[in-house]
């Protein structure tokens, strides 16, 4: 029984095209983060351990943001490596935001080789609870508030 896997060819192809596999000795396919929704806002946390905090960069361009880091490789000059797993070069991510963010109040810091970034939900987004008129026996319109006991 022949079974076709439609993937098998596309990973090749660009496997071929990049001249190099999914994560190679020396370059890393991505760097590792977590995204998740905290009451109003979401957080990101990407883990970038051992890299100069200077080399960090993280921008906003049309609903696309953009993080962007260098770990470099110390000087090799005169060094026989008995072993070299730690990944060094540029790390890049791209992550969509949609349009109930407030990409104004975007903030970033970086602690223990871990990136955080705070990405606000836009006013607009936000939950809200909507007054209902009701009108009474009169004709006159009146607002049903929530009392709370």
């Amino acid at each position: 029984m022949l079974r076709f896997d439609p993937f098998r060819d596309v990973d090749s192809l660009t496997s071929a095209l990049l001249g190099a596999s999914t994560g190679s000795d020396r370059a890393p396919r991505f760097m590792p983060m977590d995204l998740y929704k905290v009451d109003d806002h979401y957080v990101l946390s990407a883990d970038l351990p051992g890299v100069d905090p200077g080399s960090i960069d993280v921008d906003v361009d049309r609903g696309t943001l953009t993080l962007t880091a260098q770990r470099t490789v110390p000087e090799s000059s005169g060094v026989q490596w008995i072993s070299s797993e730690r990944f060094a070069g540029t790390f890049r991510r791209q992550i969509s935001l949609g349009d109930g963010v407030d990409s104004e109040r975007i903030s970033a810091s970086y602690d223990n080789g871990v990136l955080s970034i705070t990405i606000p939900l836009a006013e607009r987004a936000k939950p809200r609870k909507i007054d209902i008129a009701r009108a009474d026996l009169t004709g006159e319109q009146r607002s049903i508030e929530h009392q709370s006991t």
